[in-house]
């Protein structure tokens, strides 16, 4: 008896700590059953490149959404780039932060004319027509980071959700833009043990930190889920896949998930009817 009683303890409290959030479905229905284009609608030989002005004004263009990240600048000016090091899109071993906004324009993106784009410039280009899918990149600034987005996207009339890796940054949302829909990013942990430590790994790919932010949806990378994820999207969290890349697989990831973050190919199902 005591051990059965001590399972069902425990079993209450593993569902407690996956959990997500509610989300009514008004705030749910601008990203269901849509196509966003990872970091825009770019090329993957980055001649048009990614997280770039052009990618983003092509995927409006095409109807889909984006999904894009955010990072902030030494002079606090919010910009649209994903890598932690500038290594690979500029040719720079440097951090975003240790860069004004006006010096970032000094290095081309992937060798083109394109070059970082601030935040409110693709705001801009989207003016409301695709909804957006915003990861809020950690950093030591990462509250700063937080509160300059929420502040721009109260300010911007289009659908837009936040989403980010770090629990701490889903949590800071919850507590202070509460009506925005926000999203949990996942993998298996196989990947971020290389980024973390393997028991930060283990429970971040696990969803134990759901108790602490309770997202609105589960962006889990494309890939087997562990049965703590799957128990999170059957107690109502929306299923974003992320990152689709075989055209031939879209449809099956349409009716799969809730949302499909896709790049390397025009899916047809772009725009809702």
């Amino acid at each position: 008896m005591g051990l059965l009683l001590a399972l069902a303890v425990l079993l209450g409290l593993w569902l407690f700590m996956i959990a997500p959030g509610r989300s009514a479905k008004a705030d749910r229905a601008p990203f269901a059953g849509r196509a966003f284009a990872h970091r825009g609608l770019y090329e993957l030989d980055q001649s048009v490149p990614e997280n770039s002005p052009e990618a983003f004004r092509r995927a409006v263009a095409a109807g889909y959404g984006a999904e894009l990240d955010v990072q902030r600048t030494k002079d606090g000016q919010i910009v649209v780039f994903h890598d932690d090091s500038m290594q690979r899109a500029c040719g720079v071993d440097k951090a975003i932060r240790d860069f004004t906004y006006e010096e970032l324009q000094a290095f081309p993106l992937f060798g083109t004319e394109a070059r970082i784009p601030l935040f409110s410039d693709v705001l801009r280009i989207f003016d409301g027509q695709q909804p957006l899918i915003v990861e809020l990149k950690y950093g030591p600034d990462w509250e700063l980071l937080s509160e300059a987005t929420r502040r721009m996207l109260d300010e911007y009339r289009g659908p837009a959700c936040v989403e980010s890796f770090h629990p701490a940054m889903v949590r800071w949302f919850w507590q202070h833009d509460p009506k925005r829909l926000r999203g949990q990013l996942s993998e298996a942990a196989c990947f971020s043990k290389k980024h973390v430590k393997w028991y930060l790994a283990f429970a971040m790919s696990r969803l134990l930190s759901n108790c602490l932010t309770r997202p609105q949806f589960i962006a889990y990378r494309l890939g087997p889920k562990p049965l703590s994820a799957r128990l999170a999207e059957r107690m109502g969290a929306m299923k974003v896949l992320w990152t689709a890349r075989e055209p031939g697989d879209h449809a099956r990831h349409m009716r799969e998930n809730d949302a499909v973050i896709f790049e390397g190919y025009r899916p047809k199902e772009g725009k809702t009817e």
